[in-house]
């Protein structure tokens, strides 16, 4: 039944994504930075590089321990956005874990290559929704129909390469206000 709620969430995720539209980061929205803020005395200074400090006698968390936390959900968030994802491919336990782990250790590496190709090629977010929907019907689907692996893969690749390919053609043009 996982892989099923797995890919509805993958389908759900490509939808929002091809709807489009910049999302607005709310930090204050984050339902972890709440309860933080909630249970910890938050100052709004920095105390240099410090989580925590010492402020009349009681402990104060500082603005850097909400950057600590939004980022580790953020880590948390997109490591479980990546497990439908390769269990769609493979049901084999070492690959699923050992590609999440490099997958979240890269993630934040490659974060501003990737923002760079998004704005560099326009029609890459329809690919890649596009791609992540093809996932996500894959695994709702998977008690009728079986994909092979290069069928998937050559999918993926093929998508990629179009909305590149249309992004180099076809390229959006600019509005000037």
């Amino acid at each position: 039944w996982l892989i099923y709620l797995f890919g509805a969430l993958l389908v759900y995720t490509g939808i929002k994504l091809l709807k489009g539209g910049e999302a607005k980061v709310e930090p204050d929205h984050n339902p972890l930075i709440r309860l933080a803020r909630k249970f910890i005395p938050i100052t709004p200074d920095f105390h240099g590089d410090r989580f925590f400090f010492r402020e009349k006698g009681r402990w104060t968390g500082t603005p850097l321990l909400l950057v600590l936390i939004a980022l580790g959900t953020t880590d948390l968030v997109f490591a479980i956005d990546s497990i439908p994802a390769i269990l769609a491919i493979t049901r084999d336990p070492f690959i699923v874990l050992t590609s999440n782990a490099f997958a979240v250790l890269g993630l934040r590496a490659l974060y501003f290559a990737i923002a760079g190709l998004i704005k560099l090629f326009a029609y890459l977010n329809v690919g890649l929704a596009v791609i992540l929907s093809f996932i996500g019907l894959k695994m709702l689907l998977s008690g009728y129909i079986h994909l092979p692996i290069p069928v998937t893969l050559g999918f993926v690749l093929g998508v990629l390469l179009i909305s590149i390919a249309a992004s180099v053609l076809y390229p959006p043009k600019k509005t000037h206000p």
